[in-house]
C-alpha cells in the first residue's frame, strides 16, 4: 500500500512539476524530463526506505556502513551536486533563457541549450563554449536581453588642445545623429569625459538594439567620427 502511495504522489509532483515549468515557459524538454526523472527517484526511495521499515527490516545498521562511502562518493560528486542544483535554480527562475546575450568572465556569449548541469553558448568568434550552470549562478553575469535589448555603444575620441570645443561637440553630435542603426527614440550622448596628457577626451554614445552587433556598430560610428 505504502509503495502504491508513494507511486500515486511521485506522479502527482511530476505532473505539478511539469505544469509549474511550462508557466514558466521551459520548453527543454530533455532537462525536465531529467528533472522529473530525478523527483521521482527520490520519492520513490523514500517511499521504499518507509515500506521496508513497515515490514520489519531496520534500516539503521545498512545506513552507518553505508555512510563511509557515502561522504566519499559526496566528495566526488560535489561539482556535479552544485552543477545539477544550480540548474535547477537557473530553470525556475528564469533569469536566462536560450537567446540571452550574455557576458560571462569577460566573454560575450548568446545561450544556445540549457542543460540540467550545463549551458551551451556561442561567442561572437563562433565558437560554441560549454558553461557550468554554477557559474552563472555563483558569479556576476551581465544578460543584455534580460528585459530590455537595447544597448549602449560608445567611442572615445582624443582631440588636440587648441581645437574649439565648440567645433568639436558640433561635429561629434552631426556624427552621431547620421548613424541609421541608432534608436532614433534616444538622443544620442556627448561627453567631455577627461583632460589628457596631450589630448582633450571626449565621448559618444548611442543607443542600440542588437548588443551581439556591438562590436560592428562601433567600428563604424569610429570611422565616421574619422
Amino acid at each position: 500500500i505504502l509503495m502504491i502511495l508513494t507511486w500515486w504522489v511521485s506522479s502527482f509532483l511530476q505532473r505539478a512539476l511539469d505544469r509549474a515549468f511550462r508557466a514558466r515557459g521551459v520548453t527543454d524538454v530533455g532537462s525536465m524530463q531529467i528533472t522529473k526523472r530525478l523527483l521521482h527517484y527520490g520519492v520513490m526511495a523514500v517511499g521504499i526506505g518507509l515500506a521496508i521499515q513497515q515490514v520489519g527490516i531496520n534500516l539503521n545498521a545498512l545506513f552507518a556502513a553505508g555512510a563511509i562511502f557515502a561522504v566519499g562518493i559526496g566528495f566526488a560528486m560535489q561539482n556535479i551536486a552544485q552543477n545539477f542544483v544550480s540548474g535547477l535554480i537557473l530553470l525556475v527562475e528564469r533569469a536566462i533563457k536560450p537567446g540571452d546575450i550574455l557576458e560571462v568572465e569577460g566573454r560575450v556569449v548568446r545561450v544556445l541549450k540549457m542543460g540540467i548541469r550545463t549551458t551551451i553558448a556561442r561567442t561572437r568568434d563562433e565558437e560554441e563554449i560549454i558553461i557550468p550552470n554554477a557559474t552563472l549562478v555563483q558569479s556576476t553575469v551581465k544578460n543584455y536581453t534580460l528585459d530590455d535589448p537595447t544597448y549602449r555603444v560608445r567611442a572615445a575620441v582624443g582631440v588636440h588642445y587648441e581645437s574649439d570645443m565648440r567645433e568639436v561637440r558640433k561635429a561629434l553630435e552631426r556624427v552621431a545623429l547620421q548613424m541609421e542603426w541608432r534608436l532614433k527614440d534616444r538622443d544620442p550622448v556627448i561627453l567631455l569625459t577627461d583632460f589628457g596628457d596631450s589630448s582633450v577626451d571626449w565621448q559618444v554614445s548611442l543607443w542600440y538594439n542588437d548588443a551581439w552587433k556591438a562590436p560592428r556598430a562601433q567600428s563604424e560610428l569610429r570611422e565616421a567620427i574619422w
